[in-house]
């Protein structure tokens, strides 16, 4: 299969605003994969990922690509072997190497075929094409039932090798995809809800409300004297999480999978920043001396050969009780009451923590999924910004001034101070006005990759919280930073001061 047929098949779909065209264009794509292995890689890149997942060439390496071909030859295969060989380049003079590689696989791509790459390798692929769209289009092609590759893709946490089997052996093959200890599989995921009265009302008047941690969710297996951790991205870090895996080892089971949250606490209780608990999830496979983690479960699918996950979750909840000591359980409530519910968020913020989770608690674990069974409630912070300069984009955002940086004002020196980057939040409307206005208070050359503007635009900024970093000049950067809306009624005279962030980066801390 031409790689050209995939970068086309891209290019449409990030035009297409209807979810059901996008679904029979890259149905279409994907029912004229000739073989088992390019659907793999044809679901992955659609998707916006690498069967490799990472291979070590970025922005950086993409600066400066070589003049396009004029015709299309490259594979999806050829490509595919060459990410991996790019991937497994190691030891002195690799990094050349690398740099070489990608050279000669970029000049012998079209135009339309680097735009496809560059947006790939840059992790820029937004075309709409992810989770639910892919699951419906691999149904579509397959002609097998949506609800059908949907349980697969849930328990094989692989929707390429999914797609794979489906495409090419049928709806039966797909009963080999069963839940087993030791294979991650997606995990359940929550939608949001405004308030604890909203969740309420969206759960029909009663909910399981849960304390959300601000740490690093994990999903658990255990085999006999064997655990394995993996992340909600299904990366193994058991090697990282000595404390998990000894506290899951000292529970009275031979057999589990669990949904956990690791988190480094205080010695009052109190989490620390986010930060510290991120850095025992790094790359390195042995990492320094840390602060100790602890862990919390909050679900359990599969314990000592039976498989849970189908059941309502006050069942899964009393398998959980019976295993976990209460310490190492996430803390709850049952309520319909709305002020009790409050108070419990109330209490749960006071102690440090995100929010909470609102639960259905007759809901089965619906795993790789955003449903509407689980919501997230935690507050939303928010700041009036001034941008300091935009990029341009890449992909659908090509010719349009898209990420944004961040700054807030800082009273003592008259100036700002950056705080990090943002592209998300930004409708079409919104990007076409913001490239208008940008190049209007562009404060130097507009051809380079990042166009310095004058400070007078104020954005309204919403964002997770604040935490350190050595990156930006204020030793702090926002988290999840999106953006509300510009505010054309405040001048940057009255934005927000570096001092307000750094009050809620302490108050947090």
């Amino acid at each position: 299969m031409l790689l050209a047929e995939i970068a086309a098949t891209s290019t449409e779909v990030s035009s297409l605003s209807s979810r059901l065209a996008k679904v029979n264009r890259v149905a279409t794509t994907l029912a004229a994969a000739h073989t088992p292995a390019d659907i793999g890689v044809v679901v992955a890149w659609l998707s916006g990922e690498l069967p490799q997942r990472q291979i070590g060439v970025g922005w950086a390496s993409l600066r400066t690509l070589p003049e396009p071909a004029a015709t299309a030859t490259l594979t999806v295969d050829a490509v595919d072997a060459t990410f991996s060989a790019i991937k497994g380049l190691a030891g002195p003079g690799s990094q050349a190497r690398r740099a070489e590689s990608v050279a000669a696989l970029f000049g012998a791509a079209t135009a339309e075929e680097q735009q496809f790459l560059h947006r790939l390798l840059a992790g820029e692929l937004r075309q709409g094409a992810l989770a639910g769209v892919m699951v419906d289009a691999v149904a579509k092609a397959a002609a097998i039932p949506v609800a059908a590759v949907r349980r697969a893709a849930m328990l094989a946490g692989d929707l390429p090798v999914v797609a794979a089997v489906a495409l090419s052996e049928g709806e039966s093959a797909l009963a080999r995809f069963a839940l087993q200890v030791g294979r991650p599989v997606g995990p359940m995921l929550a939608q949001t809800a405004t308030s604890v009265d909203d969740a309420l009302d969206k759960l029909g008047g009663t909910a399981l409300f849960e304390s959300k941690l601000d740490g690093a969710r994990v999903q658990v297996h255990r085999a006999g004297d064997t655990v394995t951790i993996y992340t909600r991205s299904l990366d193994d870090v058991t090697a990282r999480l000595p404390e998990v895996v000894a506290a899951t080892l000292a529970l009275p089971v031979t057999d589990l999978i669990a949904d956990a949250e690791a988190i480094a606490l205080r010695p009052d209780g109190r989490p620390h920043r986010f930060q510290v608990t991120a850095s025992r999830f790094g790359t390195r496979s042995v990492q320094p001396a840390r602060e100790p983690l602890s862990v919390f479960f909050f679900d359990l699918l599969h314990r000592d050969g039976t498989d849970l996950l189908d059941l309502p979750m006050t069942e899964r909840l009393a398998a959980l009780h019976e295993v976990v000591p209460e310490g190492q359980r996430m803390q709850r409530l049952v309520t319909s009451d709305p002020v009790a519910a409050q108070e419990f968020l109330d209490s749960t913020l006071a102690a440090g923590h995100e929010g909470v989770m609102a639960k259905d608690p007759a809901a089965a674990y619906a795993a790789g999924r955003r449903g509407a069974a689980w919501l997230k409630v935690k507050p939303v912070h928010t700041l009036d910004l001034v941008v300091l300069a935009v990029e341009w984009g890449s992909g659908r955002r090509t010719g349009k001034l898209s990420n944004i940086h961040l700054g807030a004002r800082d009273p003592q020196t008259g100036g700002f101070v950056m705080l990090g980057k943002t592209f998300k939040g930004m409708t079409d409307e919104m990007l076409a006005w913001q490239t208008e206005r940008f190049l209007e208070l562009a404060d130097g050359p507009t051809d380079g990759y990042v166009v310095e503007v004058r400070p007078e635009q104020v954005v309204e900024i919403a964002y997770d919280g604040v935490q350190g970093s050595t990156r930006y000049p204020g030793g702090m950067a926002l988290r999840f930073a999106r953006v509300l809306r510009y505010r054309d009624d405040k001048s940057a005279a009255e934005a927000d001061t570096v001092d307000t962030v750094r009050e809620h980066y302490e108050r947090n801390g």
